[in-house]
């Protein structure tokens, strides 16, 4: 009498996902959504959207949901009220919620507040789908050494350095020679400077390409997103700065690149769609389906490349400097970046006033380097201090 072979039954992976209402957090529930079998949620954490966070907590059957504004804790208690979903509210919540036991933790909060969540995060050794570039921006060498103690395991979900983990040989880091970040140059990549002055707040979010929060989408017209991703390659693939190039390439097709020393340029090419770096993540190492549209391009017929205008879009030499200086120098270009751009799209500053917000605010980074993430902390705080200031005065000379 023969045996009856049983499928065995693989265990569902446990995942927490910081930001879960923002851009990269909707885009990795919509691929959890395809396969819910496979996936329990521990907890999802927003800022302030309690009715997509609680929307997403129902579908999803979250164990926990927070919402980092406190006064936001009512109306999510009341959205959840009937569930088996915990509620809390708060910094410290958020926090908590990345201390969970799951086994894949999005990091997507965007900006510095992602910091001490993620890194909480990594200290449990698990694996971190890194989408919140500013963690390794501010405290690079904090959060790497981190991982290294922990065992934890760093994917990057950004397009352009996921598509560089994708095609870089790290048993052969002697024959790379560069890597190549491609940026798509923004909604302003053909518009004379003058109008550039001139630029909304709407004109700068609308990307020809992505579809991205309001910040990002600024970065991105500014290019001090690929200055960002600049210093936050240089962490992730050990580079110094003169070996990371960058392109635009306006299609967005091929997300970058990996030059070796035979000759050989690897790039990892496909629609632009944020689905196909997270779903990497969220199989490695293993690759699973997602629903991206698929690359034709026969369709497309012509991919090009340009060197950025150093005139127009400073933003990528700031953070060339600030990655020289060291130090706090990167933690104060991202927070005065944070703070320039926030004004900007409260009206309060104009377009070009952002990189010289950055500039000037750089211009006073002390050169020690952090000996924790406190000093990341008073680092950001010192630098908002000081843009804050720099803003004001751009509005009393317009």
């Amino acid at each position: 009498m023969g045996m009856k072979r049983t499928k065995q039954k693989i265990a569902a992976r446990r995942l927490t996902i910081l930001g879960s209402t923002g851009s990269i957090g909707c885009n990795t529930i919509d691929l959890i959504s395809r396969d819910p079998d496979a996936y329990r949620i521990e907890a999802l954490t927003a800022n302030a959207n309690v009715e997509v966070l609680a929307q997403q907590a129902r579908a999803t059957g979250a164990r926990l949901a927070v919402v980092a504004d406190e006064s936001r804790y009512a109306a999510l208690k009341q959205a959840l009220a009937g569930t088996r979903t915990a509620v809390a509210a708060g910094d410290a919540a958020v926090i908590e919620a990345a201390a969970r036991p799951a086994d894949w933790v999005m990091a997507g909060i965007v900006g510095a507040a992602g910091l001490q969540p993620t890194l909480t995060a990594v200290r449990r050794g698990v694996v971190v789908a890194l989408a919140n570039k500013e963690c390794l921006v501010c405290a690079g060498a904090l959060m790497l050494a981190e991982v290294e103690r922990s065992g934890a395991t760093l994917l990057p979900v950004d397009s352009e350095h996921n598509a560089i983990f994708q095609v870089f040989d790290f048993e052969q880091r002697d024959a790379i020679e560069k890597i190549i970040l491609t940026a798509s140059g923004g909604p302003f990549w053909h518009t004379p400077i003058e109008a550039m002055a001139r630029a909304t707040p709407e004109e700068a979010v609308a990307h020809p390409n992505w579809s991205m929060g309001a910040k990002i989408s600024v970065d991105s017209a500014t290019m001090m997103n690929k200055g960002l991703e600049l210093i936050e390659a240089h962490h992730l693939f050990s580079l110094p700065d003169e070996r990371i190039d960058i392109l635009v390439h306006a299609q967005s097709i091929v997300h970058s690149l990996v030059a070796y020393a035979d000759g050989s340029v690897l790039a990892q090419l496909g629609a632009p769609d944020m689905r196909t770096p997270i779903a990497y993540a969220l199989g490695w190492p293993r690759r699973k389906p997602a629903p991206s549209p698929r690359l034709d391009l026969a369709a497309i017929g012509t991919l090009s490349f340009e060197r950025p205008d150093p005139v127009r879009f400073p933003s990528t030499r700031l953070a060339r400097e600030a990655l020289r200086a060291g130090g706090l120098a990167p933690a104060f270009l991202n927070a005065a970046n944070e703070v320039a751009v926030a004004a900007f799209l409260r009206r309060e500053i104009g377009f070009l006033e952002i990189a010289r917000v950055v500039e000037e605010t750089l211009s006073r980074a002390a050169p020690e380097p952090p000996r924790n993430l406190d000093d990341v902390i008073a680092a950001d705080a010192e630098a908002r201090r000081l843009a804050r200031g720099f803003a004001a005065a751009c509005r009393v000379s317009a």
